[in-house]
């Protein structure tokens, strides 16, 4: 579990969890156990995707994937207990009133309905790619589910914790959606030398898909743009999740 927790990366989703919060007047103590879950979740999933019958990778972070440190049937088990303990950690130290709401977020975003359903039509996606002539619309679903869904779980539970209404939340939450897309469609631009086809990149081409992200980045920033300073650091963070294209 330790050795792909801990050796890096951009720490993106405990990042939006902390400034969604700021952004509605709350402070980072109440944050850090979504920070926490979040980052757990997620790397729970990179463990898995990593995975030989999944997208069969040999690095991550820098290191080799935890099946190649450990084994296949290690690595199994070190996502599920990823997984576990970032439940375990939301339970036992958020307060009832907002915790329980914030366990809801997150394992839908988990769940069948987004990542894991998204990562089942990930593994069919050249197949569906190939007859569908929606298909940009179809890669884009899978993004919404997959990459988009924790982004917006961390920023409306980190908001949450920070005692936002109804409203707020669902503003943040359409906000959190588009960047969530636009963060994965600029990371398969940067990853588009690699011959992937089945990305919007391989499939509108590198302009239009970076037209396409910044399209969704304006929408998603006209979301928040009425929080003033305090949501600077919410809009700072989305603009770089994005324009790593530039």
């Amino acid at each position: 579990m330790r050795h792909l927790l801990f050796p890096g990366g951009k720490r993106l989703r405990p990042a939006f969890a902390f400034a969604a919060a700021q952004a509605v007047g709350g402070d980072s103590d109440s944050v850090l156990p979504i920070a926490c879950a979040v980052e757990l979740i997620h790397t729970y999933s990179l463990v898995h995707d990593d995975l030989p019958c999944m997208d069969d990778d040999d690095l991550r972070r820098g290191r080799p994937t935890v099946h190649k440190a450990f084994g296949e049937n290690v690595a199994v088990l070190a996502g599920d207990a990823l997984l576990a303990e970032a439940f375990r950690v939301v339970a036992e130290r958020t307060p009832p009133e907002r915790g329980l709401a914030c366990v809801a977020e997150l394992a839908h975003a988990a769940s069948c309905r987004e990542l894991v359903g998204g990562q089942y039509d990930d593994l069919h996606v050249a197949d569906r790619v190939a007859t569908n002539p929606e298909a940009a619309a179809h890669v884009e679903s899978i993004h919404r589910r997959k990459s988009a869904a924790l982004i917006r779980a961390s920023v409306t539970s980190g908001a949450r914790m920070a005692g936002a209404d109804a409203a707020t939340l669902a503003q943040l939450g359409r906000f959190a959606t588009s960047v969530g897309v636009a963060f994965q469609i600029a990371d398969d631009w940067l990853d588009r030398d690699s011959g992937e086809a089945c990305s919007l990149v391989g499939l509108l081409g590198p302009d239009a898909a970076r037209e396409r992200a910044e399209r969704l980045l304006d929408e998603g920033l006209a979301q928040v743009e009425d929080l003033g300073v305090e949501g600077e650091a919410l809009r700072a963070l989305a603009c770089y999740s994005v324009r790593r294209m530039e």
